[in-house]
Order: structure tokens, then sequence, then C-alpha cells
């Protein structure tokens, strides 16, 4: 039986982990795959202590990789974008399948990369570009193939998730639990990509696309990060039922695609809420089966390898068969569906209010409240702050058009007894 040759470009973390799975896991593999699938060249800078390579050709050259004639499947695990890019374009140029983790590279380059891969009639996956070693991409593309996806929301950043669980349930602050997330290894030492969501937002862009048959449009995704949570506001939602999520957020609407990754206040009763630590979760909505999540570990050596042997299976399955799985899935009929600016999307609010402690300053909110065409469903007054006299009034809103909120919020800013800039975070119910 002809043996399907792998081509790994890149030992690092999750690199180092496909490399021993597959080696672990040979047996089990070729029965799954029908067909014995071997690694047979790795390019790496440098070899990892954790690989036992034995004969496997080692190319310090990663694209000598993709230019071996007896490669079937090049797996790119180098991370970044501009490189990667080009080495996986090189691949599909030698009529190469490809399989990568690299969500970023997706998220910016895969309409170019996919519309590559479709001229040469090979495949490109990337099951483990999102949520790790959760199915979340097969579960979509395949498992809710016969439904219409509503909308869909995810814990997809490990980092964000794990600093707001500690704020939640140990009263901690945001500065002191990165300190120890970045020491633990789960964030890196310039956390921007994923206190600020831009990790998450590359992921989100992936699912929206493959859920709604839309392409890859990263540039359109609105972005918020976690950054101004104060433990307060963690205390403030609890009192009002809910818990903060750092979700991406996407729904299907009559005028268009919402796409959107900020704090979330999620009720507590939620399974999405009870999503704690490092673990991911997806929930997706479908019009036939309803709500269905998706939950475990978003990322790890062995775990994300775990997603990645899966892809490499599923093209040795298909090579020399016809019925590949269209990429993205998205149609004359989908393409041109408009992403909705945020001033448009609908949701309710969590308001954090720092005001003077004088009479009339309530009726002066619930006045500018009103004017907008906002409803209140809960108001919680707090005692002043720091023996001052400012105190924190804390809103929860009934759904409403962000440019509304945002008009109102001005108004309300401008009130000479609000002393700090207000807070907004997002309300989601998330129910099915």
């Amino acid at each position: 039986m002809k043996s399907v040759n792998v081509g790994l470009c890149g030992l690092g973390t999750v690199g180092s982990g496909t490399f021993n799975v597959m080696q672990r896991n040979l047996e089990d593999i070729a029965r799954r795959a029908g067909k014995p699938v071997r690694i047979t060249h790795v390019g790496a800078r440098r070899d990892n202590p954790a690989c036992h390579l034995g004969s496997v050709k080692v190319s310090r050259d990663i694209f000598d990789v993709a230019r071996d004639p007896d490669i079937h499947i090049l797996v790119e695990l180098i991370g970044g974008n501009d490189v990667a890019k080009e080495l996986v374009l090189e691949a599909i140029k030698h009529g190469k399948h490809v399989v990568t983790a690299n969500k970023s590279m997706i998220a910016i380059h895969g309409n170019e990369i996919f519309k590559a891969a479709e001229a040469q009639g090979v495949v490109v996956t990337y099951e483990a570009a999102v949520a790790g070693g959760i199915p979340i991409i097969k579960g979509i593309r395949e498992g809710l193939v016969a439904n219409d996806i509503k909308w869909l929301a995810g814990i997809i950043n490990g980092t964000g998730n794990f600093i707001l669980t500690e704020m939640q349930e140990k009263g901690r602050a945001f500065d002191d639990v990165l300190k120890e997330a970045q020491a633990l290894g789960y964030a890196e030492a310039d956390p921007t990509f994923d206190v600020e969501g831009i990790d998450a937002a590359h992921k989100l862009t992936i699912l929206a696309s493959i859920a709604f048959g839309i392409p890859l449009q990263f540039d359109k995704v609105y972005t918020e990060g976690i950054t101004k949570i104060t433990r307060e506001d963690v205390q403030y939602a609890e009192e009002l039922g809910y818990r903060i999520k750092h979700l991406g957020f996407t729904r299907k609407t009559n005028e268009g695609v919402e796409l959107r990754v900020h704090p979330t206040l999620v009720p507590s009763k939620r399974l999405l809420a009870n999503v704690n630590g490092v673990l991911n979760a997806v929930l997706v909505e479908g019009d036939a089966v309803g709500p269905t999540m998706y939950y475990g570990p978003g990322a790890g050596s062995e775990a994300t390898a775990s997603s990645v042997i899966a892809d490499i299976v599923d093209i040795a399955r298909e090579i020399d068969n016809a019925g590949n799985v269209p990429h993205l899935g998205y149609s004359s009929e989908t393409e041109n569906m408009p992403v909705l600016p945020v001033s448009e999307i609908v949701t309710a609010y969590y308001l954090r209010i720092s005001v003077k402690d004088e009479i009339g300053q309530m009726a002066n909110i619930a006045r500018i409240m009103s004017e907008k065409g906002i409803n209140i469903e809960a108001i919680i007054q707090k005692e002043p702050e720091d023996e001052s006299d400012v105190v924190p009034l804390i809103l929860l809103t009934h759904p409403v058009r962000e440019h509304r909120m945002d008009d109102a919020i001005s108004a309300m800013q401008a009130l000479e007894s609000v002393t700090k800039p207000i807070v907004r975070i997002r309300v989601e119910q998330l129910d099915g």
C-alpha cells in the first residue's frame, strides 16, 4: 500500500508535539487513514532534543521540504506571517497539500492561499488554527453541515480566560494576574496579542468565514481587550448574576454579519460562563440542532498536535481520491454579505459610571438614557470610592443599537458630575 509522506516544518512546541505523537501512534494512524502515513522530511533551523529524528531527513532550509518531490503533505508550524505564507505558496506551487496551525496567516492571507490551492487542485487544512485541540472547524464544516448557523460565541484565548477567571474567583487585580500568566508561560513577554484580543480576532475571522460562507475579513473585526476590566467590574457583574468573559462573537442578521471581540457579560448559569482557566469553548447555534458547545484545551503541544494530525489523516484518506471539502464554502450569493460596523450591532450593556454623590445626578443620567430611547433593566449604587464624594453607579440596560449607546455615553460623560471615563461592557444572553 502506497505510503503518504509528510514534510514537517518547525520543531517548536506544536511541531515537536506533532512529530512525537505521529511516531508514537504510527500504527493507529495508518489504520485510521487506510494507508501508512509517515514524517519523512523535517525542516528546522535547529534540532529539538525532545524529538528523536532517527533516519528522518533534516533540512535547515525549510523551502527544501516544500520542493521535495517525494513529499505529499507539508505541515507548516513555523508561525508568523510572511515567511510562512511564502512557504505555503511554494508548497502549493509544487503540488503539495498543506496543513497549518497558523491562525494569523490564515486570517490575513487565507483568501489568497485558498485561491492558489484550488488552482493547483490541492487542499489546505487548518483545524489547529482555532481552539487548539478542540475539533471546532470540523464540527462546523462537517458535523453541522445541515444547519443554517445563526451565531457563535467563543472563549478562544486561554490567556485572557485565565486572567478573568483569577479575577473572578480570587478577587485579584489584572496586572497581578498577568504577571503570573507570564511566569507560568501562558502569556508572552509582550502579551498584546492575547490581552488586546488580536489573537481571538484571528480565530473569529476563520470561524465566521466557515460558519456563514463569507471571505476572510480580519480587518473588519471590532477588537477590544481586557486591560480596562477591574476587579470591581467583575464583582459588580457577579452581583447582577453575570460573569465577564472575553468572547469572540459573530452573528448573521438581515443587515449583515457581526464580527466582534470584546469583554462580555454572560449570565452565570450559562455553560460558557463556567469555562475557566486556560480552557477554550465555542458555542454554536444552528437552526436544526439548536445550541451546541465544544470545550477543551485551546493550546499545548500534544493537544494542538491532535488537531494537526487529524488534518493530516483527512488529507491522506483523500489522496488519489476526489471529493475535497471547499476551503471556506462561500458562493456568489454569500461572498458579498456585508460585515456590520460595531455601531450597528444590537446588544445590552453594563455601564459603570463614577458620579459625584449629589442630589439629582441619578435623575440626569436617567433623563439622558430616556432621551436616547434606552431602557434600564437594573441599577446598583455602591458606597463612595476611597472616602471621596464619588460613587460608582452600575447600570444594566435592555438591548439597544450601539450608536445610540455611544450617544448616551457621550452625553453622560459631558456631565460635570461624572468624574471618570464611563466603563462599558457588552452583555450577551447566549440562549438558544
